[in-house]
């Protein structure tokens, strides 16, 4: 199922929850839509579900209009299969009955699933990984188990898509890694298009084929997850996914200077966003930036704090920019003077032994 929002906006009394939305979301689609609480995301699923009208705008899907302010396709005339954060298991029903019961309720149910409708159940068990758990009632589940039963109701009717309400977000640590292969394999066995709201950046550049990131009900970028994460188009982008330290200097065409290099620090940035270099700022992620002892030919800092993580350390690094944050395998110690370069993978003009570029 292919679907549309044009110029789509939500009011609830005088807040704006989204502002003039355009957006297209391909048939059998993984997109992720990602933000911080209040942007508006949960807001745009609802609409997607049919729970909420517009307040502006249309939303069609294949191409029939099933949206416009005063007029919504009810839910149950979507197709859709929904997957909530608090799983939404009824306590009398076994696992079993609640596969069987969008099968029987759901109107748009296609025919061939309600004349096999065992075969059907035992499917869908078996491609949740819980083919002998038909007969378990919800207080018999862990939470990861409870999560799939919950994926297995929704994806029981064959929807033409799944819209997933921050369906891990009540999971430990590991169980979500856990679950995360789970929705990318019932995602690629049933090719449903799959609608994943989260505020979770690593789940959304995990498992979808596109992010859309929103804030204050706008859309801020929309693009794959390499695009999102290396290719940040905006500062919220930058620091909201990518956790980049936004460093302030001053731009000649793609060489950019830092502040308090005095000319002698130099960064290739052909490949960053045009948004940065009218603002005189430079992104650069955690893991972009490299530390090593004090030198001439780098921007000098001190650490200010030190978080192991294993195989690497997360320190806060304070220069005369101000204070940043930059992953490295090396370990210093705090209150070290060190010296901070952009890798070399993102560096493309070199230092000769004079200090002039080549």
């Amino acid at each position: 199922m292919s679907i549309q929002f044009i110029e789509v906006s939500k009011a609830f009394g005088s807040f704006q929850a989204l502002k003039s939305l355009n957006l297209t979301i391909d048939k059998g689609e993984f997109l992720a839509i990602l933000g911080p609480s209040g942007c508006g995301k949960t807001t745009l699923l609802r609409l997607l579900a049919g729970f909420e009208q517009p307040s502006t705008g249309e939303i069609y899907m294949n191409q029939t209009l099933v949206a416009k302010p005063g007029y919504s396709l009810p839910p149950e005339k979507r197709r859709i299969g929904m997957v909530f954060q608090a799983f939404a298991l009824w306590p009398h029903m076994n696992v079993a009955e609640h596969v069987r019961f969008p099968i029987r309720h759901h109107k748009e149910t296609p025919s061939h699933i309600r004349k096999n409708e065992q075969h059907r159940i035992a499917s869908v068990l078996q491609m949740v990984g819980l083919p002998e758990h038909g007969s378990r009632m919800p207080h018999e589940l862990s939470g990861g188990q409870k999560q799939r039963v919950a994926i297995a109701r929704a994806i029981a009717a064959e929807p033409s898509i799944l819209l997933m309400d921050e369906p891990l977000s009540s999971l430990d640590a590991m169980l979500r890694m856990d679950m995360r292969r789970e929705i990318q394999s019932v995602h690629r066995q049933t090719g449903t298009a799959v609608v994943y709201v989260t505020h979770d950046q690593g789940e959304a550049l995990a498992m979808a084929d596109r992010i859309v990131v929103m804030k204050d009900g706008n859309i801020e970028q929309v693009g794959t997850p390499q695009d999102i994460y290396l290719r940040p188009q905006t500062e919220f982008v930058a620091k909201f996914v990518s956790k980049a330290n936004l460093i302030r200097g001053r731009w000649h065409n793609d060489t950019f200077v830092p502040a308090g290099s005095d000319g002698t620090v130099q960064w290739s940035g052909s490949r960053v966003a045009s948004y940065f270099k009218s603002r005189g700022l430079y992104p650069a992620r955690p893991d972009q930036l490299l530390l090593g002892p004090p030198n001439q030919t780098s921007i000098q800092g001190k650490v200010m704090n030190v978080q192991f993580q294993g195989k690497e350390f997360i320190y806060h690094i304070r220069c005369e920019d101000g204070q940043w944050e930059i992953c490295s395998p090396l370990h210093f110690q705090l209150n070290d003077k060190v010296s901070i370069q952009l890798a070399a993978g993102e560096q493309h003009l070199k230092y000769n032994h004079i200090g002039v570029f080549t």
